[in-house]
C-alpha cells in the first residue's frame, strides 16, 4: 500500500505531533560535541512566525549531508513531525530535506512568507524616500549624488535589515528605518536652523538630510550577499558600515566631479561620526552640530523600535517583560494608561 504524502503546510500552521512538508529558512547551523566527544549539529528552521530546532546526531543518516551541504540562510523544503517539548520548546523531527528549486514556486514557495518583513509596502516607502531626496536637498550636485547612490544600491537598500539582532532586524528594515530617520531630520534641521538664527553660517539642512538618507548606506557592503543580513562580508568585519558607507559616497562624488569639496567633507564627517560614541562603533567624535541632529534622530528611532518590539511580542507572565538581550533590561508592560 502506497504511503500517503504529508500535506504541504506553513511551518507555523503545524500543531503538535502533526507531520507535514514545509518550506523553511535554515536560520542557524551550529556544530558541537557531546560529552563523549561525538559531533552533532543544532539546526534551526524558521518561517516568519515560528522557529523550530532539529538535532542532527552523528549516527543520523542526515549527518553527512548536514555537515557538507546544508547552508545557513538558504531555503529548504523539509518533511517531518512538529513537536512541542516542555523543556526544549519547538522541535522538528526531520525525515527529509532538500534545497528549494525553481518549480517550488508553483507549490506556493515565496521567500517573503518565510522571513519577517516590514509592515509597510516596500514600493511606497521607496517612493517616499526618493521624494525626500528630490525635494528636500537644495544643492543640485549634492541632490544628484544622493539620488545616484540610492539608485545604484536600490535593490539592497530596499531589502536588507537595518542591523543584526538589534533594531529593524527584518527584511525591509533598513528602508523603513532610513525613511523614519530622514523624516525626523527634515523637521529637526529646519526647526533648529530657524531657532538659532544667530549661527553663521546657519545649520546646513542639506548636509543633515543627505546624511540621513545615506547614513546606513554602508550596510550594502557590510552585510553578506543573501539580503537577510545574517552574516557580514569580509570588508564588513574589517571596517564596518560607517567607513564603508563613506567610501561609497567618496567614490561616487569623485566620479560625479562637481560636488563642492567642503560640502563633501562635511557630509563625510557626519557619516563617520553620527554614532557619536566610540563604544557604539563611531570612528570619530562629532565636531559639527549637524551630527547631533542625525545622531539623536537615529538613536531615538532605533530604540523605539526595539522597545515596541519587546513590549508587543513578550509572552512572559507578570507585569514586566522577560529581559531583552538587546536592550539589556526588562520593560514594564502592565499598564492601563
Amino acid at each position: 500500500m502506497a504511503r500517503t504524502k504529508p500535506p504541504l503546510l506553513a511551518l507555523h500552521e503545524l500543531v503538535p505531533d502533526q507531520s507535514g512538508d514545509c518550506f523553511v529558512l535554515l536560520a542557524e547551523k551550529q556544530r558541537s560535541l557531546t560529552q563523549s566527544g561525538k559531533p552533532y549539529f543544532t539546526c534551526r528552521f524558521a518561517d516568519c512566525q515560528r522557529t523550530v530546532t532539529t538535532m542532527v546526531w552523528s549516527d543520523s543518516p542526515l549527518f553527512e549531508k548536514c555537515e557538507r551541504e546544508w547552508q545557513p540562510y538558504r531555503f529548504y523544503k523539509i518533511r517531518g513531525t512538529y513537536r512541542e517539548h516542555e523543556r526544549y520548546g519547538h522541535q522538528f523531527e526531520l525525515i527529509q530535506i532538500r534545497p528549494v528549486n525553481e518549480g517550488d514556486s508553483q507549490e506556493g514557495f515565496d521567500e517573503a512568507t518565510l522571513v519577517e518583513h516590514s509592515r509597510w509596502p516596500r514600493e511606497q516607502m521607496w517612493r517616499d524616500l526618493l521624494e525626500l531626496a528630490q525635494t528636500q536637498i537644495v544643492d543640485e550636485p549634492l541632490r544628484r549624488l544622493v539620488c545616484t547612490l540610492l539608485d545604484q544600491h536600490a535593490e539592497r537598500l530596499q531589502r536588507l535589515p537595518a542591523s543584526q539582532g538589534r533594531y529593524y532586524t527584518f527584511v525591509g528594515g533598513l528602508l523603513e528605518h532610513t525613511l523614519a530617520v530622514t523624516r525626523s531630520c527634515v523637521w529637526l534641521a529646519q526647526r533648529y536652523a530657524d531657532y538659532y538664527k544667530e549661527l553663521r553660517p546657519s545649520l546646513n539642512r542639506d548636509v543633515v538630510i543627505a546624511a540621513a538618507l545615506l547614513h546606513e548606506l554602508g550596510r550594502v557592503a557590510e552585510f553578506g550577499e543573501d539580503n537577510l543580513g545574517r552574516e557580514l562580508s569580509i570588508p564588513g568585519r574589517l571596517l564596518g558600515a560607517q567607513l564603508l558607507g563613506r567610501d561609497l559616497v567618496r567614490a561616487a562624488a569623485r566620479a560625479q566631479g562637481d560636488l563642492n569639496p567642503e560640502l563633501l567633507g562635511l557630509l563625510e564627517h557626519v557619516l563617520v561620526s553620527y554614532l557619536a560614541l566610540p563604544e557604539w562603533g563611531s570612528p570619530r567624535l562629532p565636531l559639527i552640530p549637524e551630527v547631533l541632529i542625525l545622531h539623536h534622530a537615529d538613536d531615538l528611532d532605533a530604540k523605539l523600535e526595539m522597545y515596541i518590539r519587546c513590549l508587543t511580542r513578550d509572552q512572559a507572565a507578570g507585569p514586566f517583560t522577560e529581559r531583552d538581550p538587546a536592550l539589556g533590561r526588562s520593560l514594564l508592560k502592565s499598564r492601563t494608561i
